[in-house]
């Protein structure tokens, strides 16, 4: 059964420091996203002004977004009034649960916090929004209290429990699932929120999924407050290669690096080129072991080939490049690696390199004789 995965990038990466996205890149942004399947964008947090709303406004009026575009809440009358004037196809209400942010954030007991999110799903419902609740902090709430809470909004299609502050790691979440589901939760209703606080949001969003959370918050390159949060694209791709599949069945696999390489572009954010996945030296390959063996079966040393997620492999030879890379790539031309060839080729690599595949195989055409 495919996970319903809801897209949190444009919301979460304005809440980094020195971040403003204008409309446009939001909407651009919201758009890439789109296309390639989430479910679900958050698009904005309609209270905080006006450019957040018009986003929404926008996103939620376009005809060719069909993902529902997202609003987030804090739980009071007066955000969901600013979601409803932004026209957001799904308000989404937030409301801690831990007994820390209950304290400190609220300062209310948790009746009164309950009490204050229903009258919000009320207004959003009755102003003709779809709604979704999320429970912050949850992963640091005691399960009886987040099953209650669950319990409690039956008509709410979609409850979410954040692990906020990041502190969870994957057989913690394992295990709170579980406990969730043992206590009649509906899997189908359980959704789950990551942040990278530890590194292993993805891990943690994978865990969740497996345990049976059906909706899982998701973000390009983990952009996101702090260390950021579960990335959409390790995600998809971690699942297909050693998961159940359901997230990558989500989205479609063949537009997810170029989908996410527009979000980022959209709003003027870029990656270490050591990233997982999206990063330029991820799947680049140079040292002569690699390239060698490379050439026969690239799968010798890459988890999963880029062109099955729309990216693409760069194998680079020159001065780094062994014995072994050059036996190959004169063996592939069908030329007698001698030990005088594979010396000639690793010359002329040295002085011409660093280059491509398809290059070093014209300079071995141009160079040797078949």
């Amino acid at each position: 059964m495919p996970v319903s995965l809801r897209d949190v990038t444009i919301r979460e990466g304005a809440q980094m420091p020195g971040r403003e996205y204008a409309v446009d890149d939001r909407v651009t942004a919201g758009r890439a996203l789109d296309r390639l399947g989430v479910d679900a964008v958050q698009a904005g947090f309609p209270a905080v002004g006006e450019t957040d709303r018009a986003a929404i406004r926008r996103l939620a009026a376009a005809g060719d977004v069909t993902a529902d575009v997202v609003g987030i809440a804090r739980a009071r009358v007066a955000d969901v009034e600013a979601a409803l004037d932004a026209e957001a196809d799904v308000i989404e209400v937030f409301v801690p649960t831990s007994e820390r942010q209950l304290e400190h954030v609220l300062g209310t007991s948790r009746a009164e916090a309950m009490e204050m999110a229903s009258e919000a799903l009320d207004r959003a419902r009755e102003g003709g929004a779809a709604v979704h609740l999320t429970l912050v902090d949850g992963f640091r709430t005691d399960p009886e209290h987040l099953a209650a809470t669950v319990d409690a909004v039956p008509s709410v299609p979609t409850v979410t429990v954040a692990d906020t502050v990041g502190a969870r790691t994957p057989d913690r979440v394992r295990a709170v699932v579980t406990d969730l589901l043992d206590r009649g939760v509906d899997g189908d209703r359980l959704g789950v929120h990551f942040h990278d606080d530890l590194g292993v949001a993805t891990a943690n969003t994978l865990a969740a999924v497996d345990a049976g959370a059906t909706t899982a918050d998701v973000s390009v390159a983990s952009l996101g407050e702090r260390a950021g949060n579960a990335a959409l694209e390790q995600v998809v791709i971690a699942d297909e290669v050693d998961g159940t599949g359901d997230c990558a069945a989500a989205v479609d696999g063949a537009e997810l690096v170029p989908a996410c390489e527009a979000v980022l572009d959209a709003l003027g954010e870029s990656v270490d080129p050591r990233t997982p996945v999206l990063g330029a030296d991820v799947t680049t390959h140079e040292s002569g072991i690699h390239t060698a063996a490379m050439l026969r079966d690239p799968g010798t040393f890459e988890p999963f080939d880029p062109a099955d997620f729309g990216g693409e492999r760069r194998l680079v030879f020159g001065p780094g490049s062994g014995r072994g890379s050059a036996r190959a790539l004169l063996t592939e031309a069908g030329i007698d690696p001698t030990d005088e060839r594979v010396e000639r080729l690793l010359g002329l690599l040295a002085d011409r390199g660093p280059m491509n595949a398809d290059a070093a195989a014209t300079l071995v055409a141009e160079a040797f004789d078949p």
